[in-house]
């Protein structure tokens, strides 16, 4: 029988076969899709192996995608660098009324 370690002690981020942290849910969830994805073309009457061939093809690029994207920005930064993507270049202000609101309180 082969035990797989997950976690490796207090205050560690969880990881499994190389994957850290949201990355084990992220490939789950494309996992997922693309079961869902399989057994919609072959209710839909695509051949069986077309279904398998899309099906693998889809995995592995979630394989690969998932794997490239914990390597690249670690435990945090894929949430990092989606937060520096909403933060506005410039905050424009057109007049001071919003000045004088922070002097009143």
């Amino acid at each position: 029988m082969i035990k797989y370690s997950i976690n490796r002690g207090i205050n560690k981020p969880m990881e499994f076969k190389g994957l850290k942290a949201q990355y084990i849910g992220y490939l789950a969830a494309g996992l997922g899709i693309t079961l869902i994805g399989f057994a919609i073309g072959y209710v839909l009457g695509m051949p069986m192996y077309l279904c398998m061939t899309v099906a693998v093809m889809l995995a592995t690029a979630d394989f690969m995608l998932v794997f490239h994207l914990s390597g690249t920005y670690g435990e945090h930064g894929l949430m990092k660098r989606m937060a520096r993507n909403q933060v506005p270049d410039s905050v424009i202000i057109r007049n001071r009324k919003i000045f004088y609101s922070l002097i009143k309180r």
